[in-house]
């Protein structure tokens, strides 16, 4: 038995896609554009979808005047990933190709991750149907916030934290920890 997290980036720009809106009858709909510069939500997060008491979904958010995230914010994240999982289970984390995850400082703390049961295994390059947590920014980009565009990062970052939080107690409770066969 392992504990299997399925770890990646997302970015979230002031102005979320619209897939379509409504207007009143002779008036057009018009959904207020915020340019991105600097003004981006960047976020990092790991799903467990198949742990035994229910998903797990871990999430940390990121302005641009809190860092960029990079080997260290990495590592912390990960040794948070680690932690969250069943004690004595060994912890595999997926990652894509993203260069963070291959960088030297990462690379470095791989004997002492592994020292603590904690392994990485890498997608194959442009493959981001193999890895759940894609369709999980999907839901939460395109479905779980409502307010489409936001003026400042610090609102755009609140309104990230609150669907993401959503989202996390959304899968825990959802039919996925319900028994499954042997």
């Amino acid at each position: 038995m392992i504990d299997l997290w399925f770890l990646d980036q997302s970015g979230f720009a002031p102005t979320l896609p619209t897939g379509y809106g409504w207007g009143r009858r002779g008036h057009r709909l018009v959904v207020p554009y915020e340019a991105p510069q600097g003004r981006r939500v960047n976020v990092v997060g790991a799903l467990a979808p198949y742990a035994p008491a229910g998903p797990r979904f871990l999430f940390e958010t990121r302005r641009k005047a809190e860092g960029r995230y990079d080997a260290i914010a990495h590592l912390a994240f990960v040794d948070r990933v680690a932690q969250a999982g069943i004690p004595a289970r060994p912890c595999v984390i997926v990652l894509d190709n993203y260069s963070v995850h291959h960088s030297q400082p990462v690379k470095a703390a791989v004997p002492g991750l592994a020292a603590r049961a904690v392994r990485f295994t890498f997608l194959p390059p442009y493959s981001p149907e193999l890895n759940p947590i894609e369709a999980q920014w999907k839901q939460v980009k395109h479905q779980d916030i409502p307010e489409r565009s936001h003026a400042t990062d610090v609102a755009l970052q609140a309104a990230v934290e609150r669907a993401l939080t959503n989202r996390a107690r959304t899968l825990h409770e959802s039919t996925l920890d319900l028994p499954r066969p042997a």
